[in-house]
């Protein structure tokens, strides 16, 4: 028989419980700011990271007139005190044609590694420009004048730009075989490893590739499965990150009518040889960005591009088996012109998110920081 004290106890047991259920985790945020410094400009598709000396940097792409043009350049920012301030941007990489969201990994050597892709999109709006303004026209036209229509097509590509003292110079671009907005990782092996897409071949397809010459060359690694029902042309924008436990975890932003605007994982227990079919993860929103923080855990970075407009992020402490529910990072959106999040750990339980968002008070789309912890 159970006695009036074990019932107690059972019955508070069973509160508690159900209190830890109930609970949301919650961003405790030191600030949110406006990091970048041209309000002329449009900023777009940034990526964070952290150097092992402290030093933060910040690249995008930067230069542009609006979320899709010819003027956009690849640029880099620093912050030598946990992201408080910053430098004035360094124009890395600037062709004849929209060079667009950046992505940038610091390796164990030190070599920093910054991806892009190029785009000819804009020549559409170049179809109708009947109520455009003069001095618009005239810009975009001046700009396409400099080159062929043979010699912008040359131009088209997924490139990577490399760096081995700290930034300061830079190799010219080389191409590498796919492309992701926030670029590769590093794996335990030593291996540099990117997942993402190829863009600008038939079929589109999603894979993974490998280098072992600290980012100098690339070599194709595998294919992506693709989810039973889907085509593989509506998957986007992959990132990856290696688990304490030594599997890889890729997740990629969806557009399937299947769990559309929704993030797929897959995971590999190989070493990126083969794959686990993409799944749904109950996650609306993207694209993620993927970090195993410090104490093992993962955390997964993603835009919220509808009410209330933002950027969330989830912790997994089964080695992305299993996700946290959303923790907000920012909710004060006008649109969805937001988000490509990504985030370092500044310190043991210590964050920095960067995104980019078209705000009410800024002309263009602007880069804002958000520093924080958890409450």
């Amino acid at each position: 028989m159970t006695t009036r004290r074990q019932l107690l106890a059972q019955t508070s047991a069973v509160f508690a419980l159900a209190g830890r259920a109930l609970a949301q985790p919650r961003a405790r945020i030191e600030s949110i700011e406006v990091i970048s410094r041209q309000p002329e400009y449009y900023c777009g598709w940034p990526t964070l990271a952290r150097r092992a000396n402290g030093e933060l940097l910040a690249v995008w792409s930067g230069g542009r007139e609006r979320h899709v043009c010819p003027f956009g350049r690849v640029e880099m920012i620093r912050s030598r005190d946990g992201g408080r301030s910053w430098s004035w941007p360094q124009v890395l990489m600037d062709t004849p044609i929209d060079d667009r969201d950046a992505g940038v990994l610091v390796t164990a050597k030190g070599t920093i590694l910054v991806t892009t892709f190029t785009s000819l999109a804009y020549e559409k709006s170049l179809e109708n420009t009947a109520d455009w303004p003069a001095e618009r026209l005239a810009r975009w036209q001046a700009l396409q004048r400099g080159t062929t229509e043979a010699e912008r097509k040359s131009l088209l590509g997924t490139w990577m730009l490399r760096s081995t003292d700290g930034g300061l110079l830079w190799s010219s671009p080389y191409r590498v075989p796919l492309n992701s907005p926030h670029g590769p990782i590093e794996l335990s092996d030593g291996r540099l490893f990117y997942a993402g897409k190829l863009l600008w071949s038939k079929g589109q397809e999603c894979g993974v590739c490998e280098s072992t010459d600290d980012g100098l060359s690339w070599r194709w690694l595998a294919h992506l499965p693709v989810r039973a029902g889907d085509n593989v042309e509506a998957y986007h924008e992959l990132h990856a990150v290696e688990t304490a436990d030594k599997r890889i975890v890729v997740q990629i932003r969806n557009h399937n009518k299947a769990n559309a605007g929704e993030t797929l994982q897959c995971e590999s227990s190989d070493g990126g040889r083969t794959w686990s079919e993409p799944r749904a993860i109950g996650v609306w929103g993207l694209p993620s960005h993927l970090l195993r923080l410090s104490d093992g855990r993962l955390l997964m970075t993603y835009g919220y591009r509808r009410a209330p407009f933002g950027n969330q992020v989830r912790f997994s402490e089964d080695h992305g088996r299993t996700w946290s529910q959303p923790i907000t990072i920012s909710d004060d959106g006008m649109g969805g012109d937001l988000g490509y999040p990504s985030t370092v750990e500044l310190a043991a339980g210590q964050f920095a998110t960067l995104w980019y968002e078209r705000m009410k008070a800024s002309p263009k789309a602007v880069l804002r920081l958000a520093r924080w912890s958890l409450a």
